[in-house]
């Protein structure tokens, strides 16, 4: 399976190490736990970039890499109806049974180097965890970064 991100440039290098999600946490990881969030398509991780940008801040020095998993990965997915009832919101993100609490135990127990979550932004399609600290990471084939570039009017204000 081909799985795709999106980063701005100095970052390119270590866009599958989990180090921002390490350093900043997220709805599947607690901070101090590293996790490359990934998605199943170039425009599914173009919108899941995109919900987090300023309005009319359209970034410069953004590209894209594509990586594609080992045999058998994701070896997990979790179901929207195996998560805790409105899931999608941030105030579910934490605490027991949240979603970084899946994601964290997920992590902990290395049982797969993929994990298929679904989407907030687009629910019915798949964002894909990747544990870094997997066994089977080395096996991860990374493409180089291409250059990515919104379409202007994506950030024009009404």
């Amino acid at each position: 399976m081909r799985i795709w991100r999106i980063c701005r440039q100095p970052y390119a290098a270590e866009a599958f190490s989990g180090e921002g999600a390490r350093r900043f946490g997220g709805r599947w990881n607690s901070r101090g736990v590293p996790m490359v969030y990934a998605s199943t398509s170039l425009s599914l991780a173009a919108i899941e970039l995109f919900v987090h940008l300023e309005p009319g801040q359209a970034p410069n020095d953004l590209v894209y890499l594509s990586a594609i998993l080992p045999e058998g990965e994701p070896g997990l997915t979790l179901q929207s109806a195996e998560l805790p009832s409105e899931w999608w919101t941030d105030n579910l993100a934490a605490g027991p049974g949240s979603t970084r609490d899946l994601g964290d135990t997920w992590m902990r127990d290395r049982s797969s180097l993929a994990l298929m979550v679904p989407s907030v932004p687009i629910r019915s399609e798949w964002n894909v965890l990747v544990n870094p600290l997997h066994s089977r990471m080395s096996e991860l084939q990374i493409d180089s970064p291409q250059p990515f570039v919104f379409d202007d009017r994506m950030f024009q204000q009404a």
